[in-house]
């Protein structure tokens, strides 16, 4: 074949593998299966399972023996991209501090598959042993194949399913996690031992070498506030340097991806920009060609005898009985009740994607035959798609509504919801400021966004001060003898979530940060946009000009309206607790009377002044201010309000920093 005819097959190739692999996943999504269960699954219709049984012509003509040498190529490119992301959210973090429980029931989630695995190999060995293969390999590969826990699928289904707000969500995120770090370095030895590689040092040679390097890198992030090209550049040459460097001492190239990521600094804003721009271009072009490379050697027709479909069976349920059996029956021991239990046993049965990477190293290894590789893929296509159904079943999702909906019935905690890890200081000073009183609680919250494509998930699951995202708040706190409880996990809706926390916490307040520097018709739209409509709370949100804390003049344009009220009521708690000179500016249009006002106490008179251009009397006043306290107005779409100004206009020029308030039905009526 040509190399010009070539080109053209292997475009089209990926042309079809895509269609299929997004249709498919968009399609078992939406009947409530990860997305990556469609994606696996058109990956093994395009292979002789089904495309090369009813139509083998249209399957030659796609999938030529020339072409699909170079598809395993970008495929093993593609897995050694995404392990090196799974490596990267793994937060190491999430493995310390938590208790019995979560050491527990993930090594016994491990041990109890892996042995397991290894009787079913004793049974399994004569027949589906490749010749050469010895029984020592052969049973260490079985027994680290059933341990695995697909984190990555795992933690996406938690986030779809609002889970990870829960108790079973909390201990089975940490418990995949640990589940994930130590499979992965157990099939890393067994591998190992199949091709006698020195696997310490390799993991030596790359952390003593490398980390160094890369907590330079991350620094640099922290210090521009992005990440260049030159810095993408430059981590992409590391991992396929350690890739090159696994793969060349025997162990096979992902390890090197998956050490290099592990080993990354776990920093926010480094982690972060470097999963957005590698997520899209390994997740969705690169991975489903690893899918229908798996579906291309994946040949369900040799299964054609009922003993070796009862064999099929009997994997799908030792693997079950391993993953759910050992995992439910720890969580029990450690004392979670039954209904939680299983459902914490379901979750962990979730193999995915995880399970193919191990199975396609096995094949490569010549461990595994055709046949036993095909009866593996199954059990991981069938272990996953039963996780949400059994899920259903198993835990309800009214009862854990139920248990997100349990709220405290006061009202007077104050919560600021901390986007960026350097404005949540800042935000932290307002939330303790504006809170109703001196001694009220107050929460720090991060809401890690999830991915919205492909398989991952795995990021800072675990519960808040694990990551560096609320480090510097808690510091902050810290030093200033502030008692805050922090909070953390993956959201998929922001505000919901938020709602949903200060309807279990209990807070009145809720300070959030603007971030986006171009302004647009929506500025008040999006996330904030939600919270203002969903939440039953105060809302405050701060536009940063470089404010200095505490603020020393404090200006409240005011109108007369219920939420110029709020916004009066928010900046008279200010220049109360940090002396704030506090100016009340009415602004009238000429011959009309001056807005009504009750002034709290200790505030003084009202300066009222006639403007036909009400906008640009506050943007000339508010610049001899610090800060400038404005309620948004009865309305909640963006409209021209009491002061004839657009919201857009006095958010981008005034020259002062900007609180934006909402004041809450009962407490701004």
């Amino acid at each position: 074949m040509s190399p010009e005819r070539l080109l053209s097959v292997i475009t089209v190739d990926i042309l079809v593998i895509l269609a299929v692999s997004r249709l498919l996943g968009v399609a078992l999504r939406a009947v409530g299966q990860p997305q990556v269960v469609g994606e696996v699954v058109g990956g093994i219709l395009l292979g002789p399972s089904l495309l090369g049984w009813v139509a083998p012509g249209v399957s030659a003509a796609l999938f030529p023996p020339a072409v699909v040498p170079h598809l395993k190529v970008l495929s093993e490119y593609g897995i050694i991209f995404f392990m090196f992301l799974v490596g990267l959210e793994l937060d190491p973090a999430l493995m310390r501090g938590r208790g019995h429980t979560a050491v527990v029931i993930s090594h016994t989630s491990i041990i109890v598959p892996f042995a397991l695995g290894v009787g079913l190999a004793a049974w399994l060995y004569g027949q589906h042993a490749p010749h050469g293969v010895r029984f020592v390999s052969f049973a260490l590969f079985m027994g680290a194949s059933m341990s695995i826990t697909a984190f990555p699928v795992l933690a996406r289904i938690l986030i779809e399913r609002d889970l990870l707000k829960t108790k079973v969500g909390a201990v089975t995120i940490v418990c995949a996690a640990v589940d994930d770090a130590t499979a992965w370095c157990l099939l890393a030895f067994v591998v190992a031992a199949v091709g006698a590689a020195n696997l310490g040092a390799a993991g030596r040679t790359v952390a003593l070498v490398v980390r160094p390097v890369l907590r330079r890198f991350s620094a640099m992030v922290d210090r521009s506030g992005r990440l260049s090209q030159n810095l993408v550049a430059i981590v992409f040459l590391l991992v396929l340097a350690s890739a090159f460097i696994t793969d060349a001492i025997g162990i096979h190239a992902i390890f090197g991806g998956f050490m290099l990521g592990a080993i990354m600094p776990k920093d926010a804003l480094f982690t972060r920009e470097l999963v957005d721009r590698v997520e899209d271009f390994a997740v969705v072009f690169l991975l489903p060609i690893y899918f229908a490379f798996t579906g291309l050697r994946t040949q369900i027709g040799l299964l054609d005898t009922p003993t070796l479909w009862v064999q099929c069976a009997l994997v799908v349920g030792v693997a079950t009985l391993g993953k759910f059996g050992g995992s439910a029956a720890a969580a029990r021991l450690t004392g979670l009740p039954w209904r939680e239990a299983c459902a914490l046993g379901v979750l962990m049965n979730t193999r995915g994607l995880m399970e193919l990477v191990i199975l396609n190293i096995g094949f490569d290894l010549g461990v595994l035959s055709p046949a036993l590789f095909a009866m593996m893929v199954l059990m991981a296509i069938v272990t996953t798609l039963a996780t949400t159904p059994v899920l259903a079943a198993v835990y309800p999702p009214e009862r854990f509504r139920a248990e997100l909906a349990a709220a405290p019935a006061a009202a007077s905690g104050a919560l600021a919801a901390v986007a960026l890890p350097s404005s949540g200081p800042l935000l932290l000073d307002v939330a303790a400021a504006l809170a109703e009183h001196p001694e009220s609680p107050l929460y720090v919250l991060h809401l890690e966004r999830p991915p919205e494509r492909g398989a991952l998930g795995a990021g800072t699951a675990g519960a808040a001060g694990n990551s560096t995202a609320l480090a510097a708040t808690l510091a902050h706190a810290q030093a200033h003898g502030l008692t805050v409880r922090p909070l953390q996990f993956l959201s998929r809706n922001p505000a919901d979530d938020i709602r949903d926390v200060v309807r279990a916490k209990g807070t009145g307040l809720v300070v959030m940060g603007w971030h986006k520097p171009v302004w647009s018709r929506t500025v008040l739209g999006g996330t904030v946009q939600g919270v203002m409509r969903e939440v039953d709370a105060d809302v405050a949100v701060l536009i940063d000009r470089g404010l200095s804390w505490p603020p020393g003049r404090v200006l409240v344009p005011f109108a007369g309206t219920v939420q110029d009220r709020a916004a009066l009521r928010l900046a008279a708690r200010i220049a109360r607790r940090h002396r704030a000179a506090l100016t009340v500016l009415g602004v009238a249009r000429p011959g009309r009377a001056s807005p009504a006002v009750d002034l709290p106490e200790g505030v003084p008179a009202m300066r009222v002044i006639e403007s036909a251009s009400p906008i640009d009397t506050v943007i000339g006043e508010a610049a001899a201010h610090d800060l400038t306290v404005l309620g948004v107005g009865e309305g909640w779409q963006l409209e021209p309000h009491v002061f004839g100004l657009r919201s857009e206009r006095l958010a981008a020029e005034c020259p002062s920093s900007l609180l934006v308030v909402r004041g809450r039905s009962d407490a701004a009526s």
